[in-house]
């Protein structure tokens, strides 16, 4: 069944609140402390609970490639993904507990302290983290464009709002186009169309690629530059906010051949006869340079499930344990043709266990992506 995004999660939400008028509760009973919660096999999937999933725009091809899959191969009704980008499905996931709220939610970093906290005092005390491969953080342009090698130290003076001048001193970013960083690079006016600040590709971007950038200048300069400006991009057009669609990132190159992207690496995959990627640090964000970590600007994606749904909306523990499949999620599976880059076998094998016991989180994450 092809998932639409408005229709469908209109339609979920309204048979939702049809099943809560009729228990006269939207509440969802919270699993026993301490055990594990029992799984959704016994629920009616003609219940008229849907499962509805929210998230990381990045994260969004693999929910939704399992969702359809799921749908096609089991009773249970298909899931219901929406994009909203990770701080917003982080949000919304965490609002409470009842089916009126998500039961899983995509994301391209792992969940903060803070959101974890957040979900902790609505009620959300019973999540399952689930790491689903690697991703990487290009910058693109089209494949007729000139091919970009830059340092995160460029990428840094092109792109953050403030720059340390000759005397150390901060200024507004003077840089107009990219030859101004360097010679090596492209004659080009700077400008960049990118994730906005509720996408979790962005908090990734900025830690990953511009604070290590902002830091290796600092190195090659000998200034001393504030941690607000190492993170902070510029506003003054250079770097256009596109929303949380990274395929309208990707067709914005195609009809702007001067500009530059960044999204994840899977939407390179699924759109290489049209756009071309930049080796960063002198390596290119290939399959296996992902995987392995020696591309730079590299991260882990996750799915967080709530296990005080499991039991009252059908087929939340089957959803997972087809995402976690090898059909799905292996070395060969459907999800490594959308540009997944799959976890090593040890490590799936332990998060399958994980999957059937649905073991929650015991403590707020500490950082990682």
């Amino acid at each position: 069944m092809k998932i639409t995004h408005t229709l469908l999660l209109s339609a979920s939400l309204f048979a939702l609140a049809a099943c809560s008028g009729e228990s006269g509760s939207s509440s969802v009973p919270a699993a026993s402390e301490g055990s594990a919660p029992s799984p959704s096999a016994g629920a009616s999937p003609q219940s008229g609970e849907v499962i509805r999933i929210v998230g990381s725009s990045t994260v969004f091809p693999f929910t939704t490639a399992v969702a359809e899959s799921f749908g096609a191969r089991t009773n249970f009704p298909t899931p219901v993904v929406e994009s909203t980008g990770t701080g917003g499905g982080m949000r919304l996931f965490c609002a409470g507990v009842g089916t009126e709220t998500p039961d899983l939610t995509g994301a391209s970093r792992r969940m903060t302290a803070s959101e974890y906290e957040l979900c902790q005092s609505n009620g959300v005390r019973e999540i399952v983290e689930l790491p689903i491969g690697f991703d990487g953080i290009v910058v693109s342009n089209v494949s007729t464009g000139p091919e970009l090698d830059i340092s995160r130290g460029q990428i840094w003076r092109a792109l953050a709002a403030q720059v340390p001048g000759e005397d150390c001193t901060m200024m507004d970013n003077p840089h107009t186009s990219w030859s101004e960083i360097d010679a090596s690079l492209p004659d080009l006016r700077i400008e960049v169309f990118g994730p906005p600040p509720t996408s979790g590709t962005r908090d990734a971007f900025v830690e990953l690629g511009l604070e290590a950038g902002a830091e290796e200048v600092a190195a090659e300069t000998g200034c001393e530059i504030p941690a607000e400006a190492m993170a902070r991009i510029r506003e003054d057009g250079a770097w256009i906010d596109s929303g949380e669609n990274d395929n309208a990132i990707v067709q914005t190159l195609v009809n702007t051949p001067t500009a530059y992207g960044v999204f994840g690496y899977s939407f390179l995959a699924q759109n290489g006869d049209r756009i071309q990627a930049a080796r960063v640090d002198g390596v290119a964000p290939e399959f296996d340079a992902i995987a392995s970590g020696d591309y730079p600007i590299s991260r882990s994606m996750f799915v967080y499930a709530k296990a005080q749904h499991v039991g009252v909306v059908p087929g939340i523990q089957e959803y997972l344990q087809e995402f976690t499949s090898d059909d799905a999620w292996g070395d060969f599976g459907y999800l490594t043709d959308r540009g997944l880059i799959p976890l090593p076998e040890a490590r799936r094998a332990e998060l399958v266990q994980r999957v059937e016991t649905m073991e929650v989180m015991t403590e707020a994450p500490h950082g990682g992506h």
